[in-house]
């Protein structure tokens, strides 16, 4: 899987440590910045990963800030995509089985290294169940259409 991920400067060490994990995963991983521990603001990193998944340069995303919060509202902002912070695995793995998640950030002051670890697997590892959620993915699809400025 190619997956895109980014920080702000909070989560900067958090990421480098998803990085590496992804990459014993097996996936293909995508750093959109920042590079540094210099002050960033997260709406320009939230934005290019939201981006890269919506045009499907990247098959997910994965955020990282303060709380995961910040991130998650910017990649919302972006057309076709379906963020969700989540603090822990099992939300992680709902939130794909149910809502067919495409971002998923969170909080390097809210998790430590091992917990961000099993969030992130426990997400990667589930798949969208359709069904029932489908039609509600659908209609989400539409509230974003109807409301896009």
């Amino acid at each position: 899987m190619k997956i895109a991920i980014a920080s702000d400067h909070v989560g900067l060490e958090l990421k480098r440590t998803i990085i590496e994990y992804l990459q014993e995963l097996g996936h293909d991983v995508i750093d959109y910045g920042p590079k540094t521990s210099e002050r960033t603001d997260y709406p320009v990193y939230g934005k290019k990963v939201a981006v890269e998944v919506a045009e499907h340069r990247a098959d997910a995303g994965i955020l990282i800030c303060g709380t995961g919060v910040g991130m998650a509202i910017t990649a919302n902002k972006v057309k076709g995509i379906r963020a969700v912070v989540c603090s822990e695995p099992y939300s992680a793995q709902l939130s794909r089985q149910h809502n067919n998640t495409n971002v998923l950030a969170f909080g390097a002051r809210v998790v430590g290294s091992e917990l961000a670890k099993m969030i992130v697997k426990a997400w990667l590892d589930a798949e969208f169940e359709g069904g029932r959620h489908a039609k509600r993915v659908e209609m989400i699809g539409e509230i974003e259409d109807r409301f896009q400025c």
